[in-house]
């Protein structure tokens, strides 16, 4: 354990570099690993300034990672499979225990907030704040059996906001992580952090989200998840080494907006429970896929042809989920690329969320994914990332390619639009605890 001001000499000394270097110098550059170093230093420095701690409080530094979705677009709400991993972008916070009975977290840029211990029921004032989140983790954790103790937080992100990297999984982990290091004995695991923070998000936050986001975010590394049972996914690592594919992970910011798409996401839940219920299930992973093609002509005609294409993107995507992740735990980067790929046409295609029918003017994605194929000739892989319709699309870039790739998406949307990333092997962690 260190004091405030111990951590902060440590990390400026460069104790700590190899801790830092694994999550956040994957590229093996002395620069990535400065700027880990300065941006860690940088929030013990602002802790300590925001909360005067006791010289002798045990201080630690946490990660909660992005996540990125790889494989299984919009089959985790039909109990199927799905691949995702975390990135090296994340929420950084230096916490310690204040010896009171309320947490203080202050988010760099945005107001402090307080939660007092004394009662974690849900409060309806705080429903889509961080406030809610951090009172939800907090009440699962003692409903665990766990007693808590008040701490201290400042906390940095760097996660992209819009990008379908999930902040508010990654800040869920990060609360969880927090919690665990300090009134857990670290006795949590990362699938249990994860189901934490999904608890916190629907129940106190009030987002009825799956399990994706937060797995991705905990677990670490490519994570295949299965959710035939959503109270009990069965979750296995894809161990690969994607700094040895040759390729880089991009995340292009389209510019267009989320907003006003409630409908068109609930479009595709609707529509998909639709097929499943015609054959008297409620997902459509209990629907055997060779019943869903035997009654094809009939689906079309009780449920509309954009439910049977959805229904039949599931059944595709699902099931290239699990290939995928198979590609990687064999080493076969190129099955791999060649899966994305089909991915992205089926979403395209078949489950039709690049664009919305509620405003056919905008169709950034399709658009950027256009140039992309272009740029990328006949190389890597392309594809809409997350839920879509707006947002931002993913593509895995030969390395030897990667800077006109760059270039020509910033030329098309402007700077700072296409991000580097990698998928970092370590999940929501005490870095330095």
């Amino acid at each position: 354990m260190h004091t405030p001001t111990q951590l902060l000499q440590t990390l400026s000394d460069g104790q700590h570099d190899q801790a830092l270097a694994a999550l956040y110098a994957l590229d093996g550059t002395k620069e990535s690993l400065d700027k880990a170093r300065s941006r860690a230093v940088h929030v013990v420095q602002r802790f300590i300034e925001e909360f005067s701690p006791s010289p002798e409080a045990a201080a630690a530094l946490f990660s909660g990672p992005g996540r990125t979705e790889i494989g299984g677009n919009h089959t985790d709400h039909q109990h199927g499979h799905v691949l995702c991993g975390s990135v090296d972008l994340d929420m950084l916070a230096c916490a310690a225990p204040n010896g009171l009975n309320v947490i203080r977290v202050q988010s760099e840029g945005y107001p402090a907030l307080e939660v007092s211990l004394d009662s974690l029921l849900p409060r309806e004032e705080e429903k889509n704040t961080s406030a809610a989140l951090v009172r939800g983790v907090a009440s699962k954790v003692a409903e665990l059996g766990y007693s808590l103790r008040g701490f201290d937080a400042y906390v940095t992100s760097n996660v992209l906001s819009g990008s379908g990297l999930s902040s508010s999984a990654a800040y869920e982990v990060l609360i969880g992580n927090i919690l665990n290091h300090l009134c857990c004995d670290n006795a949590l695991d990362p699938v249990e952090i994860a189901k934490i923070g999904q608890y916190a998000e629907n129940v106190y936050f009030g987002k009825p989200c799956g399990l994706m986001d937060q797995m991705g975010s905990s677990v670490g590394g490519a994570v295949a998840i299965d959710f035939q049972d959503p109270a009990s996914p069965v979750v296995r690592r894809a161990d690969y080494d994607f700094s040895s594919s040759g390729h880089a992970l991009c995340i292009v910011d389209t510019a267009s907006s989320h907003g006003d798409l409630t409908d068109d996401y609930a479009d595709i839940t609707r529509e998909m429970g639709a097929v499943a219920a015609y054959f008297g299930q409620r997902f459509l992973r209990d629907v055997p896929e060779n019943d869903f093609r035997a009654a094809l002509p009939a689906l079309r005609k009780a449920c509309g042809d954009r439910a049977v294409l959805r229904a039949l993107h599931y059944y595709e995507d699902d099931r290239r989920a699990v290939e995928e992740a198979d590609a990687l735990a064999q080493g076969d980067f190129s099955r791999f690329l060649a899966l994305v790929n089909e991915s992205g046409l089926s979403s395209s295609l078949h489950l039709q969320n690049t664009w919305s029918i509620s405003d056919p003017s905008q169709q950034a994605i399709p658009v950027v994914l256009a140039v992309g194929r272009e740029l990328l000739n006949g190389t890597g892989a392309i594809r809409v990332h997350g839920g879509g319709f707006a947002g931002t699309i993913q593509a895995f870039v030969p390395n030897e390619g990667l800077a006109s790739f760059k270039d020509g998406m910033e030329a098309l949307l402007g700077p700072g639009k296409c991000h580097i990333l990698h998928i970092r092997p370590q999940g929501g962690t005490a870095i330095i605890g």
